[in-house]
């Protein structure tokens, strides 16, 4: 599970003007119109063409567990993509994205001050330069750990230097333990 990535994504799934597809269904005609056929959405999704084209004509209703959560990852991801583009540009260009977590914090500090992790709550609206370089990395395929590394290096600026203003000496902050995480666009 990628805590960053998925939360990203839930924040600009917010941005939709209507809803995806629910039943199985329409996510799976969905899915062929998208991808231009029963043979390369059986593909994607590692069914028969034959079971796609029963789910097409409402045949089955009930999909599995499995293949239920793959279909609505799928249809979501390709749920309005020019919605999904202006929302993030938004972000990156003029608005920025409020990040929410509870999380343990460390970070590396000189020596004669205190440098213990501790467990954060923090609320912090992230300037548009942050947003733009998580939507970056995220379209370029970066792994949840360097999503994670962004986010802490824009908390180390905002949150705990305050735009330079204080602990200007802090070097580096990290996540250790994240119990809870959200974005808000």
């Amino acid at each position: 599970m990628s805590l960053f990535g998925d939360g990203l994504e839930k924040a600009v799934q917010k941005a939709f003007t209507r809803p995806a597809p629910k039943s199985a269904g329409a996510q799976m005609r969905y899915l062929v119109k998208q991808l231009g056929g029963t043979k390369t959405t059986a593909q994607m999704l590692r069914i028969s063409q034959r079971t796609v084209e029963r789910y097409v004509k409402d045949q089955i209703k009930k999909p599995r567990a499995d293949l239920a959560a793959r279909m609505e990852r799928e249809v979501k991801k390709r749920w309005q993509p020019q919605i999904r583009a202006k929302a993030r540009a938004k972000a990156a260009s003029t608005g920025g994205i409020v990040i929410d977590t509870r999380a343990r914090m460390g970070y590396t500090a000189p020596i004669g001050s205190t440098d213990q992790d501790r467990i954060r709550h923090l609320t912090v609206a992230l300037p548009p330069q942050y947003a733009a370089r998580l939507f970056d990395a995220q379209e370029q395929g970066a792994s949840d750990d360097e999503l994670q590394e962004i986010a802490a290096e824009a908390l180390k600026e905002v949150y705990f230097q305050d735009g330079g203003r204080r602990a200007g000496s802090l070097d580096e902050v990290r996540f250790t333990d994240v119990e809870h995480l959200e974005f808000e666009l």
